[in-house]
């Protein structure tokens, strides 16, 4: 079997460890006689699975005991919903800092439901780079902030000062790639299949006081009935949420901590930057002080040549490069579990390349 260097945005690439511990689990988890596919999630193995998971998440994220952690389904788009739902007041409203496609969507959805105000924007920059020195009125409910955006490869390097307003991050493509100070955030989700394992699970960690009994909202979008059920008001996502902590055994066993992962994740992204930026022909868009460590676009100007590009990565093995189709060009999504080994590869593609198809 060949296995490929998958550089989608998600879902993506898996550590192939944790692909071998699930495909030696995959019929019968340990002495139940059943898999975890077909276990009730009320037993005591799935309890045991679903208590242990959380409690790597909390061990490696550092989680305060005053925040909740919530497996949920939906994916991250369902909380465009769910944060206005649980955290608007009757009357507020809301502040988002717009960085592109997902905070757009974050303010569709807000505003079905109350008040939105975009508190600073980079659209007129093509969303290149992340609005620096925003003020945060203090009257609003929370802040949204898309903190790494896939599509267009930006990251934030230091989160808005946001004062008695609680800061709420769409973490899906950054969570687990480097240590976070939760308690900078009242409200953090993530969607699992880029670095914390398959599609199918939500990962919301959301500080207590947010947390308030809402009888109009409806139950299975009320965080205050899936924080009492403790994720189990219906079946939660029981094959995912087992996925995520084979991913959190993993980080541990491999890297100890999110600080050590931080650097190796650093030396895979800089390997790829410094190879576009020494480039006469791939470029990268992002202001270099706010580029992802994990999605880096890159073009050469030339739309068929860019597809010529990618044909030729497929054909190597390097698959799903291909840009976002608002933006095109390529898109090389490096998460947790793709190895220095597969940026390396991609790197020496597009050196042969360029001397193959050398601009003068």
């Amino acid at each position: 079997m060949t296995r490929v260097f998958n550089f989608s945005a998600g879902p993506s690439q898996l550590p192939t460890e944790v692909l071998q511990k699930c495909a030696a689990e995959l019929m019968e988890y340990g002495i139940s006689g059943q898999s975890v596919m077909e276990m009730s999630h009320r037993s005591s193995s799935f309890l045991e699975i679903i208590e242990t998971t959380e409690r790597r998440l909390r061990s490696l994220l550092q989680i305060p005991e005053s925040y909740q952690v919530l497996f949920l389904q939906g994916g991250a788009s369902l909380q465009f919903t769910m944060v206005p739902m649980n955290l608007l007041k009757p009357g507020g409203k809301a502040g988002v800092i717009h960085t592109g496609a997902w905070t757009k969507k974050a303010i569709a959805e807000c505003r079905k439901i109350g008040g939105c105000e975009i508190l600073a924007s980079s659209e007129a920059e093509h969303f290149t780079e992340i609005p620096k020195g925003v003020t945060i009125p203090q009257d609003l409910d929370y802040v949204h902030i898309c903190e790494n955006n896939t599509i267009y490869g930006t990251k934030y390097k230091e989160l808005p000062e946001c004062g008695n307003v609680p800061l709420v991050a769409d973490c899906s493509s950054c969570i687990l790639s480097e240590p976070m100070e939760i308690s900078r955030y009242g409200l953090i989700f993530a969607g699992a299949q880029k670095n914390m394992g398959i599609a199918g699970l939500t990962v919301v960690i959301v500080r207590e006081d947010l947390i308030q009994e809402r009888p109009e909202i409806p139950s299975m979008l009320s965080y205050a009935v899936q924080a009492k059920n403790k994720s189990m008001f219906n079946t939660p996502p029981t094959f995912a949420i087992y996925l995520l902590g084979l991913v959190l055994e993993w980080i541990e066993n491999r890297y100890h901590d999110l600080a050590a992962l931080k650097t190796v994740n650093q030396q895979k992204a800089a390997l790829l930057y410094d190879q576009i930026d020494q480039s006469r022909l791939f470029t990268n868009p992002v202001r270099p002080e706010d580029r992802s460590i994990m999605n880096v676009p890159f073009v050469t100007g030339d739309a068929a040549l860019d597809a010529k590009f990618i044909a030729a990565a497929e054909a190597e093995g390097l698959v799903n490069l291909k840009g976002h189709r608002s933006v095109g060009g390529m898109r090389a999504s490096i998460y947790n579990a793709m190895p220095l080994e597969g940026v390396q590869k991609l790197v020496d593609l597009m050196r042969r390349f360029e001397e193959e198809n050398r601009i003068c």
